[in-house]
């Protein structure tokens, strides 16, 4: 399980550094939303994996911390996915105002000579 969470972060980092450095500004907002994506399963997975455990203890039950799942990343990471999903509604409108006032979606404001 390790192995396809540690594959899929690699790529979706993967993926959303290549679309940072593309030419187009909605481009580049799915590649900082994919970024996003891939630093929040990191954090997740920093609170270990173990499916069944309860993240609390009962009233009066001793246990040990192996044996629990640890709420502060999953915590984190809902507090992250809605910050995330703000700021790209934010970019979007942005983009969209941009495109309105140049007519291009380039980074620069420009389209690329041929």
């Amino acid at each position: 399980m390790e192995l396809v969470l540690s594959l899929g972060i690699g790529v979706l980092a993967g993926s959303g550094v290549w679309l940072l450095l593309r030419p187009r500004t909605f481009q580049v907002i799915i590649g900082l939303a994919l970024l996003s994506y891939a630093v929040n399963l990191f954090i997740f997975s920093t609170g270990g994996l173990r499916s069944g455990s309860p993240a609390i203890l009962e009233p009066g039950e001793v246990g040990t911390i192996a044996e629990y799942a640890d709420p502060l990343p999953q915590a984190l990471v809902l507090t992250a996915i809605v910050i995330g999903f703000a700021t790209t509604a934010l970019l979007l409108v942005v983009l969209l105002a941009a495109r309105g006032l140049t007519g291009t979606d380039h980074v620069d404001g420009r389209e690329r000579e041929r």
